[in-house]
């Protein structure tokens, strides 16, 4: 193919240019190719004429003819090259411009290099006629897409609206007026083919080939007059496309051989019509035949007019039927319009082509002017075609951001047409991100700091406005390497209003940044701009900005802007996703909010939305020793109205709830994990051992007992649950020896508890027993306070024991000791030391007297004196069989009728020097010996267990079931103290 010809070429445009392998367009003989400078990117459109494409019919001819033929070629060759070095000659704005000049290629043929344009007229015109044929656009979509010079393929625009052709029939007359009255030449083949349109959808025209000055000109030029009759000649042996083409020729050439400026506007007359005929060819079909061409000029209806619709196959707009083309198709050349009249028609009086003209003249119009169409551009801009604004307005308006003062005007413009354009991704990655980094961001070998630049400001302010486009409009990637620059300068300006407008466009920005760039790169930024600002104003909207960072909304719908000190429910409202991690929010936005030093309200109240979204997600150890101080430091502002405390008082409530039942989880799935151990633990009186009430899970199996004591009634461990017939019971063989060291010590009974079968009995006795042991003493110096809360109101009842009790012998029985952890001291007890518990009573039993009446019968009451006197003369033989005596109690008995005193030896009888006497109430009740029973303030006796000489309980004492025991006298006496 012709692409591997190209790479046999040994030329300037080869050796510096990479062009693409498949051609774009055709205009004549020439292909256009993509192209793109190697050391600078630039775009190019290269035109090649390949010399066998003339060759071509050649071959069949004999040795005269095929002479002839080579120099018909020849002289095509030089035409074309002519067309070539006219361009170069002729530099106006809708003139196709030269970029490389034309070199003959190895094998013979033509290159030339100009400016990038996407199509010739023809060739757009050709490929509508076949989607026209094929059935839209659905039909043979690939000849429609197009190849560039890096290999990337792309649809071809193929729409031409109204304005498109009213504007580039503008830009051909404007082209045409420049060669008719300043170059002085006549173009002379005005054709589809001539007219290229450029990627700014501009017209421009080419194909010189036929260009010659008019006939009487007298300005110089150095292009050489064409001969008509040698340009009329069609020759069969050459392509057509190389020849004039009579279908757009004026009849002042063939008719007249006349060369005329007014021969242009005939031909522009007729490619206006074939815009809109279908097929889009000229209304004069001449098959390339100059009798033809004649023939159809002898007869009215086969000229094109407005009699006829101008041999349209399609209505052409009324403004060029009424006023245009009766001007320019017509038989006189004096009576055509010129070039410069065909602008002032009514088919340009409107406002998109009078915008157009105007932003195409914008380099020559003041200051003043230019700022004035761009204040109302766009306001215009929605009524322009997608295509015109995207090919024109918009490269048009990119070109002039170069001047700073219309920076801002410019920018509104521009985002206003990505706006509205349906496919705005591509026109902004590839035209204006790349003009916004050109314009905003200092060159990368900058030093020093940067001028501030007021223009330059002002269209950073509009950009930051128009933050929404932007990100709608590219990818993650390039907002990040592109945008994220220019946001970062905004941060950092010393423009307050910048400032606020950046920090504002958070909420859109961070959706597209990954969390690596924000915690690494936005995030510091905002911080350091926070930290050293002195404005309220940036203070609170920085703060605002932690809140979106922490997954937070300053949504107005949601949340208030926090300077009432209104808070709302949703002020904790969650964004998308939280945009920094829980150690950030901790250890950095923490530490900052701290540091802040005012005292304003509208500061406190920014800073406190800040501190719920971290409460939200912070540890609840971090809550509670560095939000909540903070808060409450906060609270207490001097400025703060009530509304605002209460917002305060709000959140340390809610935070110090949550830290209450996190930390209250916490210890009790410890103690859950712990068991039964982590319960002993917690007794921090254990002492680590056994204490002298017994062991620490003494209190557990005495609750057991007593539980299977209360559901099985008087099934327990103990035969009699009776304290009075206990006294009775003779004492369990272990109570006669010493508790082993391995025994399990028994939990402590006390004097106003119910006691356990397995407790054993706390005697007391008079201080004039005699000195207690040291153990004793020691065990007897613990206090236990009662519960008095527990002491119910006595009420005498009637028992069985109600009848008087026979006196029995109970002295011939050997005196069982009795042990217990409170053993008695040898030594005399200190006046001060409380009585020890004794052996619970009860009190609803003791509240009868068991022992009848008060007017008991004197014998038997002196049998029981006589019992006393006769214990008191054994009292010290009996004690040196007992190991411990009881505690002596804190009161004394009266001695029993018939009984002069408690006769005992004088070294036993050591009165201790003071003896506490509790406090009772008057005598209510009297007791077996006739002598008043003593109550304490609540109605009941003294919490004490005593037995008389007969083993009957003396005072409160239970009513047993079973028979009483006899006992020794020892015992006995024991008992009744």
């Amino acid at each position: 193919m012709f692409s591997s010809a190209l790479k046999s070429f040994s030329s300037n445009i080869n050796s510096n240019y990479t062009v693409a392998s498949s051609p774009i367009s055709t205009s004549g003989p020439w292909k256009i190719y993509d192209g793109k400078k190697k050391n600078t990117g630039k775009a190019v459109s290269v035109f090649v004429l390949d010399r066998k494409s003339l060759d071509s019919h050649s071959g069949s001819l004999g040795r005269s003819s095929a002479a002839s033929m080579k120099r018909a070629t020849e002289e095509v060759v030089e035409r074309l090259k002519k067309e070539a070095s006219s361009l170069a000659r002729l530099r106006h704005p809708n003139i196709l411009e030269l970029v490389e000049p034309v070199e003959e290629t190895r094998n013979g043929g033509l290159q030339f290099a100009t400016e990038p344009v996407t199509a010739s007229l023809a060739g757009l015109l050709a490929e509508k006629d076949e989607e026209e044929r094929s059935g839209g656009r659905g039909g043979r979509s690939s000849r429609f897409v197009t190849e560039d010079s890096e290999g990337g393929r792309r649809r071809r625009e193929l729409e031409i609206d109204e304005l498109e052709i009213q504007k580039g029939l503008e830009q051909l007359s404007k082209a045409l007026e420049f060669l008719h009255d300043h170059a002085g030449l006549v173009h002379g083949n005005l054709t589809p083919d001539a007219v290229f349109i450029n990627a700014k959808s501009d017209w421009k025209i080419s194909g010189l080939s036929f260009s010659s000055p008019p006939d009487g000109s007298t300005k110089a030029t150095s292009v050489q007059p064409i001969n008509l009759s040698d340009a009329l000649n069609v020759d069969p042996r050459l392509p057509r496309s190389v020849q004039m083409d009579l279908d757009f020729c004026s009849p002042d050439f063939v008719l007249d051989s006349n060369l005329n400026v007014g021969a242009d506007m005939f031909s522009l007359g007729l490619l206006i019509i074939a815009l809109y005929n279908s097929p889009h060819t000229s209304p004069l079909q001449t098959n390339s035949s100059v009798s033809t061409y004649k023939r159809l000029f002898t007869s009215s209806s086969t000229i094109p007019s407005a009699g006829n619709g101008f041999l349209s196959s399609r209505p052409i707009p009324k403004d060029l039927t009424t006023s245009v083309l009766p001007r320019l198709i017509t038989r006189r050349p004096a009576q055509r319009m010129t070039a410069k009249e065909f602008q002032q028609s009514a088919y340009f009086d409107n406002i998109l082509i009078s915008t157009i003209r105007f932003l195409d003249s914008l380099p020559t119009k003041t200051p003043n002017e230019k700022a004035q169409f761009m204040r109302g551009l766009s306001r215009v801009l929605p009524s322009f075609p997608k295509s015109v604004l995207d090919k024109k307005v918009l490269p048009a308006l990119l070109e002039e951001m170069k001047d700073r003062e219309l920076l801002s005007l410019i920018l509104q413009n521009v985002f206003k047409i990505i706006e509205l354009l349906p496919s705005g991704r591509r026109p902004f990655t590839e035209k204006i991100m790349p003009r916004l980094r050109e314009i905003f961001l200092p060159p990368g070998n900058s030093k020093g700091p940067i001028e501030r630049d007021l223009a330059k400001e002002a269209g950073l302010m509009v950009l930051l406005e128009h933050i929404t486009e932007i990100k709608n409009n590219c990818s993650g990637k390039e907002f990040k390497d592109e945008i994220l620059p220019i946001i970062h300068l905004a941060i950092e300006s010393p423009t307050h209003s910048i400032v606020d407008a950046s920090l504002r466009s958070l909420p859109i920005v961070l959706p597209v940044l990954d969390f690596s760039t924000i915690k690494n790169e936005l995030f510091p930024v905002i911080a350091s701009v926070f930290s050293k600002t002195s404005s309220l104003g940036i203070k609170v909207r920085g703060l605002e900005a932690f809140v979106i960072l922490c997954g937070g909304t300053n949504d107005p719908a949601a949340n208030n802007d926090g300077l009432d000190g209104i808070m709302n429910s949703n002020a904790s409202k969650k964004s998308s996703s939280t945009a920094l991690d829980k150690y950030t929010m901790q250890e950095k936005i923490v530490p900052l909010i701290r540091a802040i030093k005012t005292k304003e309200p509208a500061v406190a109240v920014a800073a406190l939305n800040v501190l719920r979204q971290v409460g939200g997600v912070a540890d609840a150890d971090f809550v509670a020793m560095d939000i909540l101080p903070v808060l409450w430091s906060m609270s207490l502002g001097p400025l703060l109205n009530l509304k605002q405390f209460q917002s305060f008082i709000e959140l340390i409530k809610s935070l110090s709830s949550r830290v209450e039942a996190e930390q209250t989880k916490k210890l009790q799935e410890l103690s859950g994990a712990n068991g039964s151990s982590a319960a002993r633990n917690d007794d921090f009186m254990s002492f680590g051992g056994t204490n002298a009430f017994g062991s620490t899970n003494g209190g557990a199996e005495g609750g057991e007992i007593d539980f299977e004591r209360l559901v099985k009634g008087n099934a327990g461990i103990s035969e009699s649950t009776n304290t009075m017939d206990a006294g009775w019971d003779a004492a369990p063989a272990s109570a006669t020896s010493q508790p082993s060291r391995n025994s399990q010590p028994k939990p402590a009974a006390f004097s106003w508890s119910t006691p356990s079968p397995t407790t054993p009995s706390f005697h007391t006795s008079n201080s004039s027993m005699g000195p207690l042991k040291p153990q004793q003493a020691n065990a007897a110096s613990r206090t236990i306070t009662p519960d008095l809360s527990r002491i119910e109101v006595l009420s005498p009842t009637t028992t069985q024991f109600s009848q008087p009790l026979q006196p029995q012998n109970s002295f011939s029985a050997p005196l069982q000791p009795q042990t217990s952890t409170y053993s008695t001291n040898t030594q005399t007890m200190s006046a001060f030391q409380p009585p020890p518990p004794a052996t619970s009573v009860n009190w609803g039993a003791a509240a009868s007297n068991p022992w009848g009446s008060a007017n008991t019968s004197s014998q038997s009451v002196s049998s029981l004196g006589n019992s006393v006197a006769s214990l008191s003369m054994n009292q010290q033989q009996q004690q040196q069989q007992r190991p411990a005596m009881s505690a002596t109690n804190s009161f004394s008995l009266p001695p029993p009728p018939g009984a002069s005193s408690f006769s005992l030896p004088p070294q036993q009888r050591q009165t201790p020097a003071f003896q506490a006497q509790p406090t009772f109430t008057q005598t209510h009740t009297n007791n077996a010996f006739g002598a008043p029973q003593q109550t304490n303030a609540f109605g009941a006796p003294p919490p004490l267990q005593q037995h008389n000489a007969f083993g009957g309980g003396g005072m409160g004492m239970g009513m047993g079931q079973q028979q009483p025991q006899k006992k020794s006298g020892l015992d006995a006496w024991e008992s009744l103290l």
